[in-house]
């Protein structure tokens, strides 16, 4: 195991902000997966899991198991970890201009198809070495001068290589789920299945640039730039949501970090065959998934539970006018598993009230909540 830091100037004179990250093997024997917690800083699910990883990758290193590489930021945003509003932690927007630090990824396909042009073979591993090389390169000639785009500089500088990447986050109370891409599935469903993930969200395109994207799109678009030659996808991601922003408990963020390194161990990174579970739930679009939505303001109390199947027209949630005593019923409008919902109970008009992991696709434009 190594530990490593990487510096990040802040915006005043005499600030900066340190990213620490571990890596394990030397990928010689099987893939380099990256691993990620805290993105956003405010959520601390993924950080704890992140952590325990970390340690059981110790016990995995010490008794000569690791076969492949993994690299592992347990808290991937300094600079947020840092923002604070009146006693509460502020992580998912960077304060100075608003952006959320999930979003903004640069986009390197051009720059990486004009650097590939005559130098892939009809040799599928070597083109796949040739690709990860010029997507580095592409984002070797971003200069980026504030201290959220220097973040996101560094977490790709570290994420490119891998061949699997999970970003670890939560929601404000959630089954576990986890989002992915249609070139992505068939790799991250397994990790699904240990994880026992309640919904699994699939896009080609989610929206905004995140993180998971901004690393496995390029591979689709340079295949089909270059047709004559093999290009697998070189690069598979998810974002994995583990449940919600109060479930920061030791015994099950260990149950979680176990199921990530029977998953290292399925795929060949670590030593040993783990028995893989049948999955909780099936594959569904993020085009499908409702985001319910207050149609006024209110109080908010829910008539069904966070994993309930709930039915297209069945009450979800009650909102209750404090002064009038109105009460406003929100119906589901599609079928399919309710999977998350806001931690708060007292809603404005639009505010989103929760999600359900439908079937049938019916959204187009940006999917992601802001």
């Amino acid at each position: 195991m190594h530990e490593h830091f990487i510096d990040i100037p802040g915006r005043a004179t005499g600030t900066i902000h340190r990213l620490t990250w571990f890596s394990f093997g030397d990928g010689n024997d099987g893939p380099h997966v990256y691993v990620q917690g805290g993105l956003h800083a405010d959520e601390g699910p993924g950080m704890l899991v992140a952590r325990l990883l970390v340690d059981r990758l110790i016990e995995e290193d010490r008794a000569g198991k690791i076969r492949g590489r993994v690299t592992v930021v347990p808290a991937a945003n300094p600079l947020a970890l840092g923002q604070f509003l009146h006693g509460d932690q502020q992580g998912r927007f960077d304060h100075y201009d608003g952006r959320n630090f999930n979003r903004d990824y640069p986009d390197l396909t051009a720059q990486a198809i004009a650097q590939l042009k005559d130098a892939l073979t009809k040799d599928p591993q070597s083109n796949t070495a040739r690709i990860r090389q010029a997507l580095l390169q592409a984002l070797e000639t971003i200069a980026p001068s504030a201290p959220s785009d220097r973040l996101r500089h560094a977490l790709m500088r570290l994420a490119l290589p891998a061949d699997v990447v999970i970003d670890l986050h939560c929601d404000g109370e959630a089954e576990l789920h986890l989002y992915t891409q249609p070139a992505s599935l068939e790799s991250i469903l397994p990790l699904a299945a240990l994880a026992r993930c309640r919904a699994v969200l699939v896009a080609d395109v989610s929206g905004g640039e995140p993180f998971d994207e901004a690393l496995t799109r390029p591979w689709g678009a340079i295949a089909e730039a270059f047709p004559d030659k093999p290009v697998s996808q070189g690069c598979v991601s998810c974002t994995l949501e583990l449940r919600g922003r109060m479930d920061v408990d030791r015994k099950v963020a260990g149950a979680d970090a176990k199921s990530l390194v029977d998953y290292l161990r399925h795929i060949g990174v670590i030593a040993g065959k783990p028995i893989l579970p049948a999955l909780s739930c099936e594959a569904t679009p993020l085009a499908g998934s409702e985001a319910l939505v207050a149609p006024v303001s209110g109080l908010v109390s829910y008539t069904v539970s966070l994993g309930h199947h709930v039915r297209q027209g069945e009450v979800v949630a009650e909102i209750t006018d404090p002064v009038t005593g109105d009460l406003h019923p929100v119906a589901a409008g599609t079928s399919g598993v309710f999977y998350a919902r806001p931690a708060t109970r007292i809603a404005e008009i639009n505010k989103r009230l929760g999600k359900i992991a439908g079937t049938r696709p019916f959204r187009s434009g940006p999917l992601l909540s802001p």
